[in-house]
This record gives C-alpha cells, sequence and structure tokens, in this order.
C-alpha cells in the first residue's frame, strides 16, 4: 500500500471524525448541565471531591483546546468550556480533571505516556528526515531506515499508549458526572455521545501511525 493512500485516508477519516466531533460539541453546548455550573466550577468541584487541592483550573483560547498539563498541574479548558454551564462543557471538563486524577492516582499508561514525552519530542522533530534519508540510500546505508522506523515506532507507541489514558479519563469523567447529579438519565447519553467522538480522534491517530510504521518496516524488508 503506499504511503499516500495512507496519509490521504487517514486525513479523510480525520476530517469525517473532527466534522462530527465539532457538530456534536455544537449540539450539546446548547443543552445545559442538571446543576447549571461552568465547566470551571465542574472542573473545580471535581478535583476537590477527588482530593486534589494542587490544580487550578484556567483558561485557554481557542475551541476545544481543553487539555491538562501534569508538569505544571494546570487543567487548560477552552474559551467554549470554562464559562459555558452545557452538558458539554460539563463532559469536557470532567474529562480533563479526569487526567488529574488519573496523575494524582498514578495511573499507569498516563505514566508511561509522560515518559515517553521526552523521546517522542526529538522523534518527531527528526523521524520525516531520517525516513526519507533512509529510504534514498536504502541500498547503501539499510541500518539508517531501520533508526527512522525505530523512531517511528516511538512516537506509535504514544499514541497506542494515549487510547487507554483517553478512555479512562472519560470513563472517570462521566462515573463522577453522574454521581455529582451533574448529568441525570437525559443527559448522560449526551456527555457519552460528546466524549467518545472525541475519543476517535486517537483512535484515527493510532491507527493511521500504525498503518504507516507497517508500510515503511515493509519497505526495509524488501532490500
Amino acid at each position: 500500500m503506499s504511503i499516500w493512500i495512507i496519509v490521504g485516508a487517514t486525513m479523510l477519516l480525520s476530517f469525517i471524525v473532527e466534522r462530527g466531533l465539532s457538530s456534536k460539541f455544537e449540539k450539546y453546548s446548547k443543552i445545559a448541565n442538571s446543576s447549571n455550573m461552568t465547566g470551571a466550577r465542574i472542573a473545580e468541584k471535581m478535583l476537590r471531591d477527588n482530593g486534589i487541592y494542587d490544580v487550578t483550573v484556567q483558561p485557554t483560547n481557542g475551541t476545544l483546546t481543553d487539555f491538562y498539563d501534569p508538569t505544571k498541574k494546570v487543567v487548560n479548558l477552552s474559551e467554549g468550556v470554562y464559562a459555558s454551564s452545557s452538558i458539554a462543557a460539563a463532559a469536557v471538563a470532567a474529562h480533563e480533571c479526569g487526567h488529574a486524577v488519573q496523575h494524582a492516582k498514578g495511573y499507569g499508561p498516563l505514566k508511561l505516556r509522560s515518559s515517553l514525552v521526552p523521546v517522542v519530542n526529538f522523534a518527531s522533530k527528526a523521524v520525516q528526515w531520517v525516513l526519507l534519508a533512509g529510504v534514498l540510500l536504502i541500498e547503501i546505508f539499510p541500518g539508517v531506515l531501520w533508526f527512522g522506523i525505530a523512531l517511528f515506532a516511538m512516537t506509535t507507541l504514544f499514541s497506542v499508549v494515549t487510547l487507554p489514558v483517553e478512555i479512562n479519563a472519560s470513563k472517570r469523567a462521566v462515573q463522577w458526572l453522574e454521581m455529582s447529579n451533574i448529568a441525570n438519565y437525559e443527559t448522560r447519553p449526551m456527555a457519552v455521545d460528546a466524549l467518545k467522538w472525541a475519543a476517535y480522534t486517537y483512535v484515527i491517530a493510532a491507527i493511521g501511525s500504525l498503518a504507516t510504521l507497517f508500510y515503511y518496516i515493509s519497505i526495509a524488508n524488501r532490500r
């Protein structure tokens, strides 16, 4: 299979998922959560309910740019989440706090992903050039391509390890939202649906990375 087919298919699936995620978020952003609390207040409450007092919550620019920074212990919530009292905002805020809970409890996959960050940062900067050089010089220096494959394998591992981290954070979020009566029998499925579409983005990234990795391995094995 050509690398361009892999890239094209991944881009198409990513586009479909991103459109679906945006559509779901827009839809559920118009529906209030049961407590009428903003995303910021929900995040603060979930942290406190889990005995976490050293993590702060702050707004960040953009749409769906929410993330938890374990190095600074900060839950960053996008503009459409921080001040919104919708069920979509509640789901996203609780999900990011789910990462903070993982961090506090020493959740294994999160620890593994964090340990990979320095290696992945280096690999992501160099891998495309090493792979290109490896393909061009495969007859002379086959080891270059295998080195590039090793670098790409680290980024692929990061993508795969991210899946259980994201799924577990969503599971923690939904359980807490229900327990706290922020999501009821009517809005709980909406929170689940929104987080499910967010998870799809990581699934597509992992599948695309795995397919690309196997493609380069097949090139190296042809020699």
